[in-house]
């Protein structure tokens, strides 16, 4: 058992002694060629501190160089535009004493024109690469004058056949939402979004003409928060041209207010100049809402749906780490 030890010993020591040997022998090579070329001298110094230690020195760490985002992500982003709805309203309005309203579709039953036009705004600030604040705004207001096909009730007043009404319906949306990448490569980026749509509804409906009656005229509106979750992405086809896309839902009752909301906007985006970008769209909003103002209880149902063409301008550096 000792001799088994001490060849062992013998053997390290061997194997040690020659590592010592070929160690100085390259050590004492590359200081004589250091010598004869004084541009190597700093590396055969670098070389023996590394083999003195058998550690490689350790580099200082350079800057964190800019991430590489699809070229639509800017910093800060300013967009207008034209939206032109295809609407469909359904309306109910009924009087807490008993009286049922008329389940009323304002296209068919009122005369409203399918299609309106509308303004579209939005800003949208990207605090980082992945994160994006957005605030947007619509608004859409319709009216009409019309002779009744059929008698509807409407708020506890009736509206009788061949009689001629007028009526509106004004919505403005504003909305805020936060949005985060969870992918972000070069040319694509996708993730999830919280957010709320603060809608201001009013609704209205009247006698003209020389049936005018003053105490016949009723309106019903709110101004209501409906939060909502989406997923949102974009995909860079080449340095201008690009696809985004966006889908947001969700049922909630607040007080006296159950809402649903459904939303999306699809969109292809040409880049004209670094700063200017145009967009051609089709975007939705979708709500149900059954609320109570006063001794009014108002089931609503409506929806704008259309193309979007917009213009936005983008501003600010956006240096992503």
């Amino acid at each position: 058992m000792k001799n088994t030890l001490f060849t062992i010993i013998a053997v390290l020591a061997l194997v040690n002694y020659s590592m010592g040997q070929d160690l100085t022998q390259t050590l004492a090579q590359k200081k004589e060629i250091a010598s004869t070329n004084p541009a190597l001298k700093d590396t055969a110094v670098t070389t023996q501190m590394n083999d003195n230690t058998g550690q490689a020195a350790t580099a200082k760490p350079s800057n964190k160089p800019p991430r590489d985002v699809p070229w639509f992500v800017e910093k800060f982003k300013l967009s207008a535009g034209f939206f032109l709805a295809l609407a469909n309203t359904d309306v109910s309005v009924s009087n807490k004493d008993g009286s049922i309203g008329t389940d009323i579709n304002f296209q068919h039953d009122l005369g409203f024109n399918k299609s309106t036009g509308s303004f579209l705004g939005d800003f949208q600030w990207r605090s980082s690469s992945r994160s994006r604040f957005d605030l947007s705004y619509y608004v859409v207001d319709q009216s009409a004058s019309y002779t009744l096909q059929k008698d509807i009730n409407f708020g506890g007043n009736t509206y009788n056949i061949n009689n001629t009404v007028s009526s509106f319906f004004n919505t403005s949306i504003y909305r805020f939402s936060y949005g985060y990448a969870i992918l972000s490569q070069p040319n694509f980026e996708a993730g999830l979004l919280i957010g709320a749509h603060i809608i201001r509804f009013n609704v209205g409906l009247g006698y003209s003409g020389k049936s005018v009656n003053l105490q016949a005229n009723k309106d019903f509106g709110f101004t209501a928060p409906l939060p909502d979750v989406g997923i949102w992405g974009g995909y860079a086809i080449d340095q201008n041209w690009a696809l985004n896309g966006e889908f947001d839902y969700l049922a909630l009752t607040i007080d006296n207010i159950s809402g649903k909301i459904l939303g999306y906007n699809v969109s292809a985006t040409y880049r004209a100049v670094k700063t200017l970008t145009f967009s051609l769209g089709y975007t939705g909003f979708n709500f149900k809402v059954d609320a109570t103002r006063k001794n009014l209880v108002g089931d609503l149902k409506w929806g704008y749906n259309g193309p979007t063409l917009t213009a936005a301008f983008a501003f600010g550096k956006g240096n992503w780490k």
